[in-house]
């Protein structure tokens, strides 16, 4: 997908279902990373957190008894109704939801404690300026090789001729960069075994895995291949490869 395409796909995800896939049956092997547990060990009461990308704002709202100020943005006007309206159940006054381009924040030089990032593009130079000296920046984020096995059926994907490690070297050098030191990468690849056919289907429909899946007759006729010879007795198996960075700013 192209940018345009890629917003245009997240709007439409937005409205439908947020980015929450809570609901799906799956089960994992393996140690998968957990960017909002280690968010939550360094929040203090009084700290002040961005996140950006947020989505549906599911994970931002399990944070709410952790720290003084909440805030997640998102560039998607749909994403963000959809959080208001998780913000409304959960009832916190403290967390405040905007639509914004992380590209351009905008929040005041040095205002936040801690800045998290989940599966969203982070503009690291920007969000050095926002985060105060001593804070911390922790994303996470898609390696090139997640879901290879489906990829390779399909013979495209997300970031399907991107070198391994791409994006993780681009950061680890605009981190540097930006001023950024005790920098901290950790790696993770699990299997994901997806007890039915429709649990699958959910997630390339709504997730850019495979571009545009199911627009043409034969991404059906692949599919149904891939779950034939990727079906065990524990479910129908892939694989989720992940990178995490911690990075605290000087």
């Amino acid at each position: 997908m192209n940018e345009t395409d890629y917003q245009a796909f997240y709007e439409q995800v937005g409205n439908s279902n947020g980015w929450n896939f809570d609901h799906i049956r799956c089960i994992t092997e393996g140690t998968a990373l957990d960017l909002y547990q280690h968010v939550q060990s360094l929040l203090q009461p009084h700290h002040l957190l961005l996140d950006i990308g947020t989505g549906g704002g599911e994970a931002l709202l399990s944070l709410t008894a952790s720290a003084a100020l909440l805030v997640g943005i998102d560039q998607s006007a749909a994403m963000i109704n959809t959080a208001r309206r998780n913000l409304n159940i959960a009832n916190a006054p403290h967390v405040r939801l905007m639509e914004m381009d992380a590209q351009q924040l905008q929040f005041p030089n040095d205002f936040f404690d801690i800045i998290s990032c989940r599966h969203a593009p982070l503009h690291i130079s920007e969000a050095a300026r926002v985060l105060r000296p001593g804070g911390y920046l922790l994303t996470q984020q898609v390696s090139e090789q997640d879901k290879w096995n489906l990829k390779q059926a399909f013979k495209r994907g997300q970031a399907y001729d991107v070198p391994p490690h791409t994006l993780q070297r681009q950061y680890m050098q605009q981190l540097e960069q930006a001023g950024f030191q005790d920098v901290e990468i950790l790696q993770s690849e699990v299997h994901e075994y997806y007890e039915y056919a429709e649990d699958l289907i959910f997630l390339l429909q709504h997730t850019p895995i495979i571009p545009d899946f199911g627009q043409c007759e034969s991404d059906w006729r692949i599919l149904h291949h891939f779950i034939e010879h990727h079906t065990t007795d524990k479910g129908i198996c892939t694989t989720a490869a992940r990178f995490m960075i911690i990075a605290s700013l000087v």
